[in-house]
């Protein structure tokens, strides 16, 4: 509410007097303020803070009238009284000077400021004053206290007399009670009272309430009192006394006019706060104001007595500070927002503890935002030091505030920003409001948000700014306000922010002004005139466009209500003016409605429309009803906030009209901190006449008056309505200082059945927060609030001379934005009162905030730790009702493993016995397939239960991690594993900290390791003498494991990892198989080895095919033949035209391949190259719309590589007829690339897998070559369809001793995968006819080894053969040109050569293009 800012100020004195100031008391306008030596009284001026005047007393004079003591401003601030020690008054007159000024401002030459204005003169400079003694009067006894009343002067002695003295002094006017004859009483009830006894007793401090007509005062014996005159006249038998029976200890006094409050401070460093009963007139206390132990350990009953109490200009907060020194400031009920006696106050940067500030006096500036303090501490300084300066260090140092603008404004309450208001500048805790308009930026960031925080305009409420920009950072949006403005109407009153946070308006002394976040600037009055003419009384408020505020008119002293629009110029031209009746005090905007309360206790309703006449639209206003409150309220002063409110108890109102449910509004008013609530009433003959007259609900009479809570501070209420979330934008939200925040929330019956009839239609709930609210965030269960930090700066200062340096002696002072959950405390008190029903309804409203799971566990926690912790046995506990309602959310499982996480060891047997047995949630969370979740359970189990419980449910977890190919977790479970069965139970190891990063997409563990793979053709073959080049790396896993295998714990583990491997062989799931090893460091090749004729053999060489392809993403091939199937409707002529296609791209291919083979073959190649150029032609004649389609089909070979192509690769081959039509397609608009570049293209869509894909099946082919498992070498060869591959294979079965059995296998395998070619993917034929004779000879070799000598080595002469493996297969297909004629019909000769042809051609591409290092 009020925030302490910079660091203090302190003044200095031009004068040479050497006195010390002791007592400091600004006038009633709070413009001057007097400062009291023991001989000396001097005015100074606030705005600049400069002397004006200054009265020395003569040494004679001094010795009688004995050292000045206090002094006491007439209400006027004509006049000042000052007491002296030895019981003397003087009188002093400040007449002032006409037209002379002191202090002028200089400008440059050419501002813009005219020195012509109205005012100028009083508000620019110190206006010259003279200080006059008029009178003395001597009381023959020592002054206690002065106080001044009305047109009185009430002085109270040491002698037990209460003396009333007029202002101009006149001697006839006295008249001195005595104490003693002043019946005092509990209450004013009572018969008669009891008097205060014969001798010694006196007022030792009082001050006069007007508001409860009387006077608080503290004896001199530690009693308190309130003393009221009973009626007009004020003499000793008119009197009378009441007690506050608890206080004993009272040593000053200081009251509350706003809220009726006194606040006693008492000799143990306490303050008591009363009020007055209203219906028996007893004492009745309200609260204390104490340092607590648990903030405070060190110093909270060390303090001394109070010395001081001194409450802010507008009541709200209250200043407090103690003999052994420190400030404290408390809101008006008591919550704490500034202590000095701890943090950077009381120690210094390297921890050695400060002296605390010790105040002799204090006072508040004008509005509040500054505290004049009269530092106790400065009479040490020595005055030698400072007799050679010219202005002299002086004992008063400037605090400076910024405030909430609740405190002034309280029509900001239905707002959900906050906004802090300094003397020159705003604090505002929205974000940027250009960011928050913008476009571009949202759709930046819309993806990250729900869609109702997209932007103030995203879901048709222009009422909602999103959580990012209301809680978007922790610093504030400052604006600084004009010094145009502020020169001349300083200090700021009111300030007023719009609903979306985009506008601001403040007002000063005179008119006001306002600013826009969006184009960053201010808009004044034309005509200062104007300007100067008009006082806002009531406060001001946003209206959509529109400024509504209530003023008073010099000019024609006239109280109006004015409307200015925000657009256009600021100028009464434009505004919409109203005369109003009486004063107006108080001001709030209620959707379409404006309601005003005046001095004459009414409240008014105005209706407001906006009419878009002209060019600049227009608002008017309409009188609805009045209501005269002046029946419930003792003094318009006292009533703190009015506001319109749709919440309503709901009495009277029946379910059939439910439309009248929205619009009913209810009056909101808080009377000193009474709320008080003034609902429609519904149940007269109005509700029947509603169809003939729409008017009539306007009308509406309101029923009495109901109070709803006490010791009311902030009242929060929404006017937006929200289907999903009832429950909170239903609600009044009440802040109650130091009792905490309450909500008033109503309750739905569930289902629309028929609500219970002894079921309450709203509760009204108490929760603690732990900072000063500002702001509700309605629907986001938020408080938005601001708090005091402080940074320290001494170390800045060494020098011993420094150590005066108020920067060393005090921390700088910084606000900053903070927020507050508050849901779990209010489905906690739900769940107290047995509504767990509307707790529920509640929390699945909230289940989509991003902090629902925060709330779940809060709640848990807290109710674990006073139930678990409380020494006494707990008769209803709620902790098992807690843990019922969060198993209602799909969280429970993480909620409760968070929570017991936190929480420490001795209370999870408690926890657990609420919330069932670690095991079975552990159960729950694998069936649930949460492993992390379950992991942290088996933590608890792990501390809860022996290690072989541990060791079976990390089993279960292990294995389910590794099938769910979580290798993060399986690592740690490794780790878990081998610290069981090491003993070391209670500290399992750290996690290696050159564990690979975890993926499951690839096998980038290899990414660390220089392997180079390079494929091409020529050295293929000779690579593969070189098998150990690729073996598995001993990684920092391989050298764990091998540490100490003979351990029975590594053979466990071990057994469990050769289980999960076997498993994914089976499953044929090779890419699992990969990351497996590659995540976990699995001993791959030496597994593979042992289980090369069990696991690691090929059943189905079919089925692992598909798999593979399936699993790589790899696309089938295909063959290009357009002739069959074509889906196009003209198919015969693209046919032909792709006919010859294929006849000059096979064509092309084997002129090449044979120039590359040497084998001669001129003729063939001369007629084929004929067709080549004809088809050329060809072409080029048809296709003349080619070029358009050309960026399409040529991406994916761009794009060569890249992950984005696997969905389109693996698309392209689903049906095989729509692909063909598709190659059609791309022969015909492709006309204008030469052969080659069309085949290659062809080629590589059709037939090749994602790059990443590809690195892994060679990454594995090695794997297998190395173990091996020739059968899954063989698989790989035929997926990447590389024939260097399959004769590899076929010359290691020849030139090694292999199991028969395996080639055996090998051999069914191809000719299964042959037959299932033919039928299902013809796509495979030309490859495996090219590798038709190694099959032939593969069968020869078997057809031998199932000879009794099948162990013997294989005929190495058969190895030659392998020589020149380009030579083989250019034999093996040249020769196989001729021989499928017997099929019949041209076209299937040239597919399949041209498929064989493809095949080839891309094994070489690929084969060049891929020399690759996996990296």
């Amino acid at each position: 509410m009020y925030f302490l800012s910079g660091w203090p100020k302190r003044l200095l004195c031009p004068l040479e007097s050497l006195e010390q100031p002791l007592h400091i008391q600004t006038d009633p306008q709070r413009v001057f303020f007097a400062v009291l030596s023991p001989s000396q009284l001097s005015i100074w001026y606030c705005r600049p803070s400069v002397l004006i005047v200054s009265y020395k007393e003569l040494p004679k004079a001094a010795s009688q009238f004995g050292p000045y003591k206090q002094a006491e401003w007439r209400s006027d601030s004509t006049m000042i009284a000052v007491s002296t020690a030895n019981g003397y008054i003087l009188f002093f007159e400040i007449p002032s000077a006409r037209d002379k000024y002191l202090y002028e401002p200089m400008y440059p030459k050419g501002s813009p400021h005219v020195k012509g204005t109205p005012h100028y003169k009083e508000e620019q400079c110190a206006p010259s004053l003279n200080l006059e003694m008029k009178k003395v009067l001597d009381l023959q006894a020592s002054i206690t206290s002065l106080q001044s009343m009305l047109e009185d002067l009430l002085v109270a002695t040491a002698d037990g007399f209460l003396h009333l003295i007029h202002w101009d002094g006149v001697t006839n006017g006295r008249k001195a009670i005595n104490l003693c004859t002043v019946p005092f009483s509990v209450d004013l009830q009572s018969s008669r009272g009891s008097f205060l006894g014969f001798e010694d007793v006196y007022i030792r401090d009082m001050e006069y309430c007007a508001t409860l007509d009387g006077f608080a005062v503290v004896f001199n014996d530690g009693r308190v009192g309130f003393i009221t005159p009973m009626s007009s006249r004020f003499t000793a038998e008119q009197l009378h006394g009441v007690w506050a029976q608890d206080v004993i200890d009272g040593t000053c006094v200081a009251v509350n006019n706003k809220y009726r409050l006194m606040a006693f401070g008492c000799a143990n460093g306490s303050v008591q706060v009363y009020t007055i009963d209203t219906t028996t007139g007893a004492m009745q206390f309200s609260h204390k104001l104490e340092l607590t132990p648990k903030q405070y350990p060190d110093i909270w009953n060390k303090t001394g007595p109070v010395k001081l109490i001194r409450w802010s200009p507008d009541s709200c907060v209250v200043m407090v500070t103690w003999e052994c020194g420190g400030l404290s400031l408390w809101s008006v009920f008591g919550a704490q927002l500034i202590c000095t006696l701890g943090g950077d106050f009381a120690y210094q940067s390297d921890g050695a503890k400060k002296d605390p500030l010790k105040i002799s006096s204090m006072t508040w500036g004008s509005e509040g935002y500054h505290l004049w303090v009269i530092d106790g501490n400065s009479s040490n300084i020595k005055p030698e030091r400072d007799a050679n300066n010219e202005a002299h260090q002086f004992g008063i140092l400037q605090f400076h505030f910024i405030k909430s603008a609740l405190t002034v404004n309280p029509c900001m309450s239905n707002q959900e920003q906050v906004l802090l208001q300094g003397e020159d500048r705003l604090y505002l805790n929205c974000g940027d409001a250009t960011q928050a308009q913008s476009p571009r930026n949202t759709s930046v960031h819309s993806e990250h948000k729900p869609s109702r925080e997209r932007g103030p305009f995203s879901d048709g409420s222009l009422d909602y700014q999103g959580l990012s920009t209301l809680l978007g950072h922790r610093h504030w949006h400052v604006v600084q306000i004009h010094s145009t403005y502020l020169e001349s109407n300083w200090p700021i009153r009111f300030s007023a922010i719009d609903k979306l946070g985009q506008n601001v308006a403040v007002v000063g002394k005179f008119g006001f002004a306002h600013y826009s976040l969006l184009t960053k600037k201010w808009k004044l009055f034309g005509n200062i005139t104007q300007e100067q003419n008009m006082v806002v009384t009531g406060g001001l408020a946003w209206w959509n466009d529109f400024i509504v505020l209530a003023c008073y008119n010099l000019n024609d002293h006239q109280e109006e209500l004015r409307i200015y629009l925000r657009t256009s110029n600021l100028d009464n031209a434009f505004a919409h003016i109203t005369k109003v009746q009486a004063d107006t005090l108080l001001l709030s905007v209620f959707r379409d409605i404006v309601i005003l309360f005046r001095a004459d206790c009414s409240i008014c309703l105005y209706s407001i429309e906006r009419r878009p006449e002209g060019p600049n639209p227009t608002a008017s206003i309409q009188i609805l009803q009045e209501v005269s409150m002046s029946r419930y309220i003792p003094h318009p002063f006292l009533v703190v906030s009015v506001t319109l409110t749709s919440v309503r108890t709901e009495t009277g109102i029946t379910l059939k009209m439910p439309q009248q449910a929205c619009e009913a509004e209810s009056i909101m008013l808080n009377l000193a901190g009474q709320l008080i609530m003034l609902q429609r009433d519904r149940s007269g003959p109005q509700i029947r006449d509603k169809d003939n007259n729409p008017n009539q609900k306007k009308h509406l009479p309101f029923c009495a008056p109901v109070v709803l809570a006490q010791s009311v501070e902030n009242v929060w209420t929404t006017c937006r309505v929200n289907k999903q979330k009832r429950h909170l934008l239903e609600a009044l939200w009440l802040s109650c200082g130091g009792a905490g925040m309450k909500v008033w929330l109503p309750l739905f019956p569930r289902d629309h059945r028929k609500p219970h009839s002894f079921l309450s239609r709203r509760i009204m709930l108490p929760f603690h927060i732990n900072i000063y609210p500002l702001a509700v965030l309605f629907e986001d269960a938020l408080v938005l609030g601001a708090v005091n930090d402080t940074v320290l700066y001494d170390c800045l200062y060494t020098q011993t001379s420094a150590r005066e340096h108020l920067e060393v002696l005090f921390p700088f002072c910084i606000v900053e934005r903070t927020s507050q959950i508050y849901l779990h405390h209010i489905l906690r008190q739900l769940l107290v009162r047995n509504l767990g029903e509307q707790a529920l309804l509640l929390a699945h409203s909230c289940a989509t905030l991003p902090y629902f799971p925060h709330v779940l566990e809060l709640m848990l926690h807290e109710v674990l730790e006073e139930e678990a912790t409380s020494r006494e046995p707990i008769p209803d506990p709620l902790l098992p009702t807690v843990a019922k309602f969060i198993t209602e959310f799909p969280l429970f499982l993480q909620t409760v493993v968070h929570c017991a996480r936190k929480t420490e060891y001795a209370l999870w047997n408690y926890l657990f016995a609420a919330v069932g047995n670690p095991k079975d949630l552990f159960e729950e969370c694998l069936m649930a397939q949460d492993l992390d979740t379950a992991a942290s359970y088996l933590i608890i189990l792990q501390n809860m239960e022996v290690p072989a419980v541990s060791r079976q449910h990390a089993t279960l977890l292990f294995n389910t991690a590794l099938e769910q190919g979580k290798w993060d977790l399986c690592r740690h479970m490794i780790r878990f594993l081998k610290a069981i069965g090491s003993g070391e139970t209670e500290t399992p190891p750290a996690t290696p900290t050159t564990q690979e990063p975890s993926s499951s997409s690839g096998f980038e563990f290899f990414r660390h390791r220089s392997i180079s793979l390079s494929q091409s053709a020529e050295n293929l073959h000779s690579k593969f003498n070189l098998t150990k080049t690729l073996s598995m790396p001993s990684g920092p896993s391989g050298k764990r494991w091998s540490k100490d295998s003979d351990c029975a714990e590594n053979m466990y583990i071990d057994m469990m990892l050769w289980r999960h491997a076997r498993r994914l062989l089976e499953e044929i799931k090779l890419k699992d198989l990969g990351c497996f090893a590659a995540q976990l460091g699995f001993e791959l090749i030496g597994w593979l080895c042992k289980e090369r004729a069990r696991a690691a053999r090929v059943e189905d060489f079919v089925f692992a095919l598909k798999r593979l392809h399936e699993d790589f993403h790899w696309p089938f091939p295909v063959i290009p033949a357009s002739s069959i199937n074509s889906p196009f409707k003209n198919g015969k002529y693209k046919t032909a035209v792709g006919e010859q296609l294929l006849k000059s791209q096979s064509a092309d291919t084997f002129v090449n391949m044979e120039m590359d083979t040497g084998v001669s073959n001129t003729p063939r190649s001369r007629s084929w190259l004929g067709t080549i150029s004809s088809s050329q032609r060809e072409v080029d004649t048809v296709s003349s719309h080619g070029p358009h389609m050309q960026d399409a089909f040529l991406s994916p070979l761009l794009s060569k590589g890249d992950e984005c192509s696997i969905g389109s690769a693996t698309d392209l081959t689903e049906t095989s007829s729509m692909v063909d039509g598709d190659w059609t397609m791309v022969d015909e608009n492709f006309s204008s690339l030469t052969q080659s570049e069309l085949e290659h293209i062809s080629l590589e869509l059709a037939s090749k897998g994602p790059h990443k894909s590809q690195v892994q099946l060679r990454y594995l082919l090695h794997i297998f070559m190395e173990a091996g498992c020739l059968d899954w070498c063989i698989i790989i060869g035929l997926i990447l369809r590389e024939s260097s591959v399959i004769n590899q294979v076929f010359s290691i079965m020849q030139s090694s001793d292999i199991d028969g059995e395996i080639c055996q296998n090998i051999k069914t395998g191809l000719y299964a995968v042959d037959k299932w070619a033919s039928t299902d993917c013809p796509g495979y034929k030309p490859f495996l006819n090219i590798i038709k004779p190694q099959i032939q000879k593969l069968s020869e070799i078997a057809e031998e080894q199932v000879q009794p000598e099948a162990f013997q080595p294989v005929n190495p002469s058969k190895v030659t053969e392998q020589v020149n493996p380009r030579a083989e297969e250019s034999r093996t297909s040249s020769g196989h040109g001729t021989n499928p004629q017997s099929d019949g019909g041209s076209s299937s000769v040239s597919r399949h050569e041209e498929d064989k042809s493809k095949t080839e051609d891309e094994d070489s591409l690929q084969d060049s293009s891929y020399d690759c290092i996996v990296s």
